[in-house]
């Protein structure tokens, strides 16, 4: 790495008001656009303007991604605790915003919130609350039968706009074929004993945009093994 790029710690003394944990609290970091110096899922860092800023992402946004060395912009959730600052990037704004409504759920933190960003597309989610599919939001990582109905019934009504504002999302005609290919193989891999975190990192190092979920998974076992 650049030695010339500090990793971002920054030490401010907040008033006693806002050092409440709080994670719907407003964003005083919103967006941030840079070069990107490294990617291990779920974390990556972001050189902007000489300074690393470690942010945390979910696959659905690695999978989208330029080489390391390439400028990206991102979506940025802010979170400031006592003993840490988090941040949580975003390629699109609907991923931030689902982000946000997943935190407001009782019992579902940060990141149980990238673990099922990173296990389905944002529209693929939605249709799951608004069908109250609780059967298969048990499938996804995290996800016990109380939390998916506890999903279900906290969130319907904020998703309910979603298919107005989403009727042929974008993501599922360009990107969200890939995405399932790609899911396809981590989940193969998890089920084969492998960890989640180095599942994603594998498939994520060796995707070429092209290769099967088969192909993935023995290229991937290759590398693993």
């Amino acid at each position: 790495m650049d030695e010339s790029v500090a990793v971002k710690k920054v030490k401010i003394d907040y008033p006693s008001a806002l050092k409440a944990d709080c994670w719907s609290r407003p964003n005083m970091i919103g967006y941030l656009q840079g070069m990107i110096l490294e990617k291990q899922p779920p974390l990556l860092m972001l050189d902007v303007h000489g300074v690393g800023y470690e942010i945390d992402a979910p696959m659905t946004t690695f999978y989208q991604l330029p080489d390391i060395g390439q400028t990206v912009s991102l979506y940025i959730h802010f979170v400031v605790r006592e003993d840490a600052h988090y941040l949580y990037g975003f390629y699109t704004r609907d991923e931030r915003h689902l982000f946000r409504t997943l935190l407001k759920v009782n019992g579902v933190g940060p990141r149980l919130a990238l673990t099922i960003l990173s296990s389905t597309t944002p529209h693929e989610f939605v249709q799951l609350v608004l069908n109250n599919d609780t059967d298969n939001l048990t499938r996804l990582p995290g996800i016990g039968k109380k939390t998916a109905e506890r999903l279900v019934i906290e969130m319907r009504d904020k998703l309910n706009a979603w298919q107005d504002h989403h009727p042929h999302p974008t993501e599922v005609k360009n990107g969200g074929a890939r995405h399932l290919i790609l899911q396809d193989a981590i989940s193969a891999l998890i089920a084969l004993g492998f960890k989640q975190q180095e599942a994603n990192r594998i498939i994520t190092k060796i995707d070429d945009g092209k290769a099967n979920s088969e192909d993935l998974i023995r290229c991937a076992l290759r590398e693993m093994i």
